[in-house]
């Protein structure tokens, strides 16, 4: 038997296959990201999986895609963490980009890959291989357009009061909006940009409120300037976009592409079917 999880922030998906690449069973836990838990936390949201915990020693090898695994020191914290657990097992640690690649392309066709989720991300591939230019330094100083972005973006209008007032009440109808609890989830709770990730939704629904417009426009733009101009093939290939972000924001990611002469390509929400279907691929060779 063997897992595939794609993890974000957020939640991650399960998927055990046999052998020969059938679907055993799927599940889900709570988002493992190593570079914002400690390793506590990620064992303990392994272990109280019912279905992980009761074929643990069934495990011959875990392929894990997460959020968080670009960085050295985070990918040997959760491999760690997997081999106390999945004590039969092999490893191969990964960061989502890797998924994004494999749900989104097919060999020898070279794309310029995004994720947009709870936090953003990008890569290229040629075809064959993956270039990743810039280290992610996660919700703090980067992962413009993402869930975490929006929502700080949000919470700065409502409290610097440049968000609309039949807005705002409509926020705070919504939504505990107090100094203290936000703070407590920021700066003192775990997952903190899971939290502010959760304030996206808002945004995305009143999408057609101007204020809210120009805070996806921003963002949009500022992750195609940073992140996917920084190739200079990507004008020649498709772009590609992975997460929930990216699903609800599809048309005004495309405009934003088209003023910058770039070309939108597939947009999916979840990367994990593509995921399996790679890795039965590579089983049935």
């Amino acid at each position: 038997m063997i897992f595939i999880v794609d993890s974000g922030s957020t939640k991650t998906d399960w998927i055990a296959l046999d052998d020969n690449g059938k679907v055993l069973f799927s599940t889900q836990t709570l988002g493992l990201n190593p570079q914002v838990l400690p390793s506590a936390i990620l064992n303990e949201r392994i272990i109280n999986n019912y279905d992980l915990y009761q074929n643990r020693e069934k495990v011959a090898h875990v392929y894990f895609y997460g959020a968080g695994c670009g960085v050295e020191s985070p990918a040997r914290r959760i491999e760690k963490v997997f081999k106390d657990i999945f004590t039969e097992s092999e490893f191969s640690i990964l960061e989502d980009t890797y998924a994004a690649v494999y749900a989104t392309t097919q060999p020898n066709y070279p794309a310029v890959v995004c994720i947009l989720g709870t936090g953003s991300n990008c890569t290229y591939f040629d075809g064959k291989d993956i270039e990743q230019r810039i280290v992610s330094l996660g919700y703090v100083l980067m992962d413009e357009a993402s869930g975490n972005f929006f929502g700080k973006q949000l919470i700065r209008a409502y409290y610097f009061k440049t968000m609309p007032a039949v807005l705002a009440k409509k926020f705070e109808e919504q939504h505990e909006l107090s100094p203290d609890v936000i703070k407590e989830n920021v700066y003192r709770r775990e997952n903190p940009n899971t939290y502010l990730a959760k304030f996206a939704q808002f945004i995305i629904e009143h999408k057609e409120v101007p204020e809210m417009r120009t805070i996806i426009d921003d963002g949009l733009q500022r992750f195609i300037s940073h992140q996917i101009l920084q190739f200079k093939d990507a004008n020649q290939v498709p772009i590609h976009f992975i997460g929930s972000i990216a699903h609800y924001l599809k048309e005004e990611i495309d405009e934003a592409l088209k003023k910058n002469g770039l070309s939108l390509g597939n947009v999916v929400k979840r990367p994990i079917d593509g995921l399996v279907e790679h890795h039965q691929k590579l089983l049935n060779k």
